[in-house]
């Protein structure tokens, strides 16, 4: 690779320097990230109403809940150098057009295979956005300090889209039809598209290279059945087709792996991962998207099922998580250049690990303000640490390759997003059932619900009148609120786990890297 090591402090006078129409661009790319980052969050808010409506099976709702993420994990690999090859702005354009489509067929769906359909034409076609976003941002500002600028909007677009995305759909459920929550891709992949063509510059790789088909097909098997078996184990438990699908992806991963060094033109350059800035990135970006989404896909419930708000209110006093990532771009290129980027990574990731610690202790206070500053502080640091995370990984590869290092950016991110909700998930749920303490008072499929979920447990008796009903949901309740305090503690360990790889394996030169060419 001809990527210049990190660590050079010598500053190019040829670097170009962003204009007014990059920063457009960059507009326009952080749109496409926050829709992406709102479809994937609403989906659930609208099961309820698309059941009723479709009637589909227990086995059609998971594939519809789950192909998306299978489509979308798998072929992000792929796609990022596709992109390398025929051009990044023609896959963005490709798949802003595709998206808008499959997001037409998923709103007006007659029955469950054809949303199934849709769903996983949505996953594809995210699966070109992602990594073009990313590697044209990689190519279009090339001075370091800026660059770091444009990662941070970039990240606080995926952020804020997430936390919007339960407000949006709460809204569109209230007003209009299920499909509606797709039908709203439409016309912002109409603006992305009309904009894009006039702000986006083209830029590929110009010596790429063959492409191997087999290590594309190896990369699926690799990625798509780890997240099958991790899903699956988190919501069914442990079965043979969970061992089936681990020993098929780690199998197929290691085959990977040696193809890929064989290769004189990789997928995935594995040699990379001897960069520490690369392989440190990588792993920090996973294990801190690893322990903030499982917190954070429990934490509604928290909202909802123990202090009483309802999605709309619940959403809102998520916020302070989102505006925290959105200070961030302010100031997030001066901090990396004052302690380097790895002690700057490092001490994001250290302040959200003791947000983690103090949110812990403000579950079981009354008073929501301590929460709000709690979630602040895990805002703040995440939105240091995933800007920097992801700046590093940029960095550390030739502008030509962006498209490749973005991929597994996202992938590792994927991963640990789907890692998150089924471990901590399973965690979350272990610690309630163990804090759980039933007295027999009530009837045996009541204390089987209540057994199973803090959900299941406000719905068995919500509207109860059997004697104990009220004082067995408080303390359910409780119970939930404990197994959240000791969830946030081990999400707060893994953050600082994420904080200390960082400090110790990113370099930290006091200054912006050099930016390839």
């Amino acid at each position: 690779m001809n990527a210049i090591s990190p660590t050079d402090l010598s500053h190019p006078t040829s670097v170009r320097r962003a204009t007014r129409r990059d920063w457009a661009a960059l507009a326009v790319l952080t749109l496409a990230v926050v829709l992406l980052a709102i479809d994937g969050t609403v989906l659930s808010l609208a099961v309820p109403a698309l059941t009723a409506d479709l009637d589909p099976s227990a086995t059609q709702l998971l594939w519809i809940g789950d192909i998306y993420s299978f489509a979308l994990a798998g072929l992000l690999v792929t796609m990022g150098n596709v992109a390398d090859r025929v051009g990044r702005k023609r896959l963005l354009m490709i798949g802003s057009v595709g998206f808008a489509a499959a997001s037409v067929l998923a709103a007006f769906a007659p029955t469950a295979e054809t949303l199934i359909l849709a769903r996983a034409l949505l996953g594809l076609t995210a699966a070109t956005l992602m990594p073009s976003t990313l590697s044209i941002i990689r190519n279009v500002f090339e001075d370091a300090r800026q660059r770091t600028t444009a990662i941070a909007v970039w990240s606080a677009g995926a952020m804020g889209g997430a936390a919007v995305g339960p407000l949006v759909g709460g809204y569109l459920l209230e007003h209009f039809w299920w499909g509606s929550v797709f039908l709203i891709n439409v016309p912002v992949m109409v603006v992305l598209v009309a904009a894009g063509a006039f702000l986006i510059p083209e830029s590929r790789n110009p010596r790429p290279g063959p492409f191997d088909p087999l290590s594309a097909v190896l990369s699926m098997l690799s990625i798509v059945p780890v997240v099958y078996a991790v899903k699956q184990l988190a919501g069914h438990g442990w079965g043979w087709d969970v061992a089936v699908a681990a020993l098929v992806g780690i199998a197929s991963g290691v085959v990977f792996v040696r193809r890929q060094r064989s290769l004189t033109t990789p997928l995935v350059d594995v040699g990379l991962f001897r960069n520490a800035a690369f392989s440190g990135a990588v792993v920090t970006n996973l294990i801190a998207s690893f322990a903030l989404s499982g917190l954070l896909f429990f934490f509604s419930q928290y909202l909802q099922l123990v202090r009483g708000y309802g999605p709309l209110e619940a959403g809102i006093r998520e916020m302070p998580v989102t505006i925290a990532s959105i200070v961030v771009i302010g100031f997030v290129g001066v901090t990396a250049a004052r302690l380097g980027r790895g002690r700057a990574i490092g001490a994001g990731m250290g302040a959200a690990g003791i947000g983690l610690v103090a949110l812990a202790f403000a579950e079981g206070s009354p008073d929501y303000l301590w929460i709000a500053l709690s979630l602040v502080l895990v805002g703040l640091g995440l939105g240091i640490g995933s800007t920097l995370t992801t700046d590093a990984v940029m960095a550390s590869v030739p502008r030509e390759r962006a498209g490749a290092a973005s991929s597994i950016s996202e992938t590792a991110y994927e991963l640990g997003v789907a890692l998150g909700i089924a471990l901590l998930g399973s965690l979350q749920a272990v610690f309630y059932r163990t804090n759980l303490n039933l007295t027999g008072t009530l009837p045996a499929e009541v204390e089987a619900q209540v057994t199973d979920s803090l959900a299941s447990a406000s719905r068995a008796l919500g509207s109860s009148t059997a004697p104990g009903a009220g004082e067995t949901l408080v303390h359910a309740q409780e119970a939930f609120t404990h197994a959240m305090q000791l969830t946030s503690g081990v999400a707060a360990f893994l953050l600082l786990a994420a904080a200390a790889v960082a400090w110790r394996v990113i370099p930290s030169p006091r200054a912006a890297p050099t930016v390839e060419h």
